[in-house]
């Protein structure tokens, strides 16, 4: 789970941090407001989403209550985070053959990131409460340690590709490497235990 949130943010960073600011600034002539602005919009629905998480995915607390037992909620919602995870894997690759075909780039960029921004906070919440599941009793502090550990050398390691992989390649080559990274996860959420 750790290694599955080490690419989740990286795969975020990679073409959030650095390349995007840049590309909405250089390529697509936004201000620096303008791309101030939605980037803190962005954020903040990221954060809306996040906190509506249960509810888009049927787990709200109620929901919870009618679970049978500890190992049947884990199953569910290890499954829950490979199939989250999958569908996030194909919006970079569809934004980036979208930029690459010329074919509304601003739309599809703009577009294409609120629904990235939506499904990437489902899977962040569903990889955190998995976290709570998984951790073991006596070493609970432990186990979220490193698992946020795991996730702040991922978003090290977006960032610094981020600015290189932009620098180099551009905007499409990050949403690709952002693919992959996903598709890491997907990988890695297939082999999450069944019971927590």
């Amino acid at each position: 789970l750790s290694a599955a949130r080490l690419f989740l943010f990286g795969a975020r960073d990679v073409w959030f941090v650095v390349a995007l600011p840049v590309y909405l600034a250089s390529t697509l002539a936004w201000d620096h407001w303008s791309v101030g602005a939605f980037m803190a919009s962005w954020v903040i629905g990221y954060g809306v989403v996040q906190s509506l998480t249960p509810y888009i995915t049927g787990r709200s607390k109620k929901a919870d209550v009618k679970e049978t037992g500890i190992g049947s909620e884990a199953t569910s919602l290890s499954r829950s985070a490979m199939f989250w995870s999958a569908l996030l894997a194909v919006i970079p690759a569809f934004i980036a053959i979208a930029l690459s075909a010329d074919f509304y780039p601003q739309y599809s960029l703009v577009l294409g990131l609120l629904v990235f921004g939506a499904v990437f906070a489902i899977n962040s919440s569903l990889h955190s409460y998995l976290i709570v599941r998984y951790a073991s009793d006596d070493g609970v502090s432990m186990d979220v340690g490193f698992y946020y550990t795991a996730n702040a050398l991922g978003r090290l390691i977006g960032t610094v590709l981020s600015g290189a992989i932009f620098q180099f390649y551009g905007l499409v080559a990050c949403l690709w490497v952002s693919a992959v990274f996903i598709s890491l996860v997907v990988v890695l959420c297939a082999k999450l235990p069944e019971e927590g």
